[in-house]
């Protein structure tokens, strides 16, 4: 019995070994991997104008982040990591972290070249097919051009009509009440003005009467 219970803790002894022996050799090996903050802006390659909202993650972990509006972006890498950069409207580029640095941290400018896609050329035309446009060919008006559409809108009555759904423009309503004011001011403590025993007011009306505008009008 006593035999066995020796056997034991000789043995979990040698496990405690072990484990204190594979505990130290994870942490030496945690510490000697180099973490380095890798920072950067992204550009454009023709206008060099910051490109926001670009995706960038680790090719093998997928993990990443995304720049912010003026094209800034910082993420944590290890040396050797391929990072790739996606935009819409541009081509996927990649950028592989150094393996000779020797900062924590390490600022880059990533260009990012436009994407142009040609499309084939699309004629557009105003009618489906040939039957639609005989169709519109004879019920069109020949004389219904664009300057007689033109004098129509410009008609008086057209424009007496506009005039009346638009409202009242607030400098006209202003200099009213100014003018207001003004008045009431000048004949403070007097009759208010009356133009119909205003000399000048007659005179204006009677010429306008002899040169025939009244009639006109």
């Amino acid at each position: 019995m006593y035999y066995c219970i020796s056997f034991n803790f000789y043995g979990m002894k040698n496990l405690i070994f072990l484990f204190l022996f594979i505990c130290n050799y994870t942490f030496g090996q945690a510490d000697s991997i180099t973490l380095i903050q890798l920072s950067g802006v992204i550009v454009s390659s023709d206008s060099l104008e910051n490109l926001p909202f670009t995706t960038v993650f680790h090719k093998g972990s997928k993990r990443g982040t995304v720049s912010d509006y003026y094209g800034y972006f910082s993420i944590v890498v290890i040396p050797g990591d391929t990072l790739l950069f996606k935009n819409f409207g541009y081509k996927t580029s990649s950028y592989i972290v150094p393996d000779t640095l020797k900062e924590d941290r390490y600022s880059i400018i990533h260009v990012m070249i436009d994407e142009s896609k040609m499309l084939p050329t699309a004629v557009v035309y105003p009618w489906p097919s040939k039957e639609n446009f005989a169709k519109a060919f004879l019920e069109m008006h020949p004389y219904d051009d664009a300057l007689r559409r033109a004098q129509k809108q410009l008609s008086g009555s057209s424009l007496a009509f506009i005039a009346a759904g638009v409202t009242t423009d607030p400098g006209l309503t202003y200099s009213w009440q100014q003018n207001q004011q003004y008045t009431k001011i000048y004949t403070m403590g007097q009759s208010p003005v009356n133009n119909l025993f205003n000399p000048s007011s007659w005179n204006t009306f009677i010429n306008s009467w002899k040169a025939g505008k009244l009639a006109r009008e």
